[in-house]
């Protein structure tokens, strides 16, 4: 082997090794960043244990929880609660800071600067998130599966409210209200066929059909609920037959407009039996101006069925009571029993 061509595997073995140290160190160096990323990741707030709150819309009031995390700063990143007046108290600032109706941004960059002005920081990068606000809130009550307060950071359509309650339960009744105490920003008329609002000096009532709200593909229906609301599902209006029929029970009014007479009642109880006292029938009503808290009203069921007498009207809670023995004493003893036979008996609806 020449001399020259030794020179030139020298050279070529060396150009190699140069190459290969410096893959090398380009791929420690990049391991070294992503370990860095990495640790300061596994440092940042949870979002997922946070209100989903995006920072330009949201405006801190009295009472929120705020997650303040500062990168590389463990001992400061953590949980603040805003005071009742609406300033927050932040480690090495001697002045609280009037955060209540500021953005989270807006605070974000007001405590960076105090922070730099201070000294003791020099370029902070600092995040907040909304963990807790009592004020962003809307209660959900009545017949829902799982009644309770739950936390919104904005304007929520009810069929969300609803899904967050788990669904209606399979006593409600016909609407849903919607009560509000204050302003929710820029408010959306509704002329729809299944919505009604009442308004007074203190709140705004807003009532929905829920049979129309399910069934309709009219997007106006599936109104906003606001922070601050309260949502309610009155159970479903129920009256009662108990007595000497063949199906005793409470029966429920599934819509707004439902009525039941004295005989549609008795049709859902499946008809009197053979030993009815039909002369001596009962509506039993409650009433809190009367002694007992209730108004007996007797019916003449066999006149009614002659058409000698007018159909009576039933009114929610009622119970029409038929007895079976005869004397004015059993009777009146009867009537004390339909009432807690009442508070017993099966529910049935009418699908």
């Amino acid at each position: 082997m020449t001399m020259e061509v030794k020179r030139m595997l020298i050279n070529v073995r060396t150009k190699v090794s140069t190459y290969v140290i410096a893959v090398a160190v380009f791929c420690c160096v990049d391991t070294a960043l992503a370990q860095t990323s990495n640790e300061r990741t596994l440092h940042a707030p949870d979002s997922s244990s946070t209100l989903s709150v995006g920072s330009r819309d949201y405006v801190i009031s009295p009472d929120d929880l705020l997650d303040i995390f500062i990168v590389d700063v463990p001992e400061l990143s953590r949980q603040y609660r805003i005071s009742t007046t609406g300033q927050l108290d932040f480690p090495l600032i001697p002045k609280p800071i009037d955060a209540a109706g500021l953005t989270l941004e807006a605070v974000s960059l007001k405590l960076r600067q105090l922070l730099q002005q201070s000294g003791t920081l020099t370029d902070p990068h600092i995040t907040i998130n909304v963990k807790e606000s009592r004020l962003h809130s809307i209660a959900i009550t009545g017949a829902v599966k799982k009644p309770q307060i739950y936390e919104v950071m904005g304007p929520t359509r009810i069929f969300d409210v609803l899904s967050l309650a788990g669904g209606l339960a399979d006593n409600a009744g016909p609407v849903v209200r919607i009560i509000r105490l204050s302003t929710c920003g820029q408010t959306e008329s509704i002329n729809g066929q299944g919505s009604s609002t009442e308004t007074s000096r203190t709140q705004q009532v807003t009532t929905l059909n829920l049979r129309t709200l399910l069934s309709s593909t009219d997007a106006k229906l599936n109104v906003d609920v606001c922070p601050g609301d309260w949502v309610t599902v009155p159970p479903a209006d129920v009256i009662y037959v108990v007595g000497a029929v063949h199906k005793s029970g409470g029966f429920e009014l599934t819509t707004e407009h439902d009525k039941l007479s004295v005989m549609q009642a008795i049709a859902l109880a499946e008809d009197l039996k053979p030993t009815a006292r039909r002369n001596d029938a009962l509506i039993i009503r409650r009433n809190s101006s009367a002694t007992n808290g209730r108004t007996e009203i007797a019916v003449n069921l066999r006149n009614i069925f002659a058409g000698k007498s007018p159909d009576v009207p039933l009114q929610p809670d009622d119970i029409l009571f038929v007895p079976e023995s005869a004397g004015k004493k059993a009777l009146t003893r009867g009537a004390e029993a339909a009432i807690q036979v009442a508070t017993g008996v099966a529910i049935y609806r009418p699908y």
